[in-house]
């Protein structure tokens, strides 16, 4: 697997110009919005606003820190560190209300024509088998410390990007750790 340490995230300004957003990965690497097959991504929310656009794309936002309320096409959802991460299409009509903040999210992104995504949040204290689906896996500290298969340590806010097989993975954890599995697989 490929580890992304915190320190070499990029920053760049969101699309609708609103704020600031850290990009974790994207595939294929360098890729823009128009090109992109997949993106991950955290963004700081410090103010009430409209979300970006983005016609084509399957969303999934998780809250890591402070209380998000979103309006999706009329219908709100109030998402917090604790709450399932929450999936919706990109070109829906978004607008994110700072309820406790600043806000911290983590952001999966997908072209709906081509790929699909699953976002779990799991807790992982001692040893931990998860079950996993073929392809693309991402994996995403977000508190803690996780030591993955291969034997790399992930510290909170570090990614691991990789092929997989699919089946049972081993984790393990010293303390009580918080992390984020994502699969990406075609359609």
């Amino acid at each position: 697997m490929q580890i992304i340490r915190s320190a070499s995230y990029k920053r760049m300004p969101w699309k609708n110009g609103g704020g600031e957003t850290t990009e974790i990965a994207v595939s294929p690497p360098g890729a823009d919005f128009a090109a992109m097959g997949w993106r991950l991504s955290m963004a700081t929310v410090a103010a009430d606003g409209p979300f970006s656009s983005f016609p084509g794309i399957d969303r999934t936002l998780s809250v890591l820190s402070g209380t998000l309320g979103l309006d999706i096409g009329g219908a709100r959802v109030d998402l917090m560190e604790m709450s399932p991460p929450h999936s919706f299409p990109g070109e829906a009509a978004v607008h994110g209300v700072v309820v406790r903040g600043p806000v911290t999210d983590l952001n999966v992104m997908t072209r709906r024509e081509a790929l699909r995504h699953d976002v779990r949040r799991i807790a992982v204290a001692g040893e931990k088998s998860v079950i996993v689906e073929p392809r693309t896996l991402v994996l995403f500290c977000q508190t803690g410390a996780v030591s993955l298969p291969t034997g790399e340590t992930l510290q909170a806010f570090d990614t691991a990007i990789g092929e997989t097989s699919g089946g049972a993975i081993v984790l393990k954890s010293a303390a009580p750790s918080t992390l984020y599995v994502i699969t990406i697989t075609p359609r």
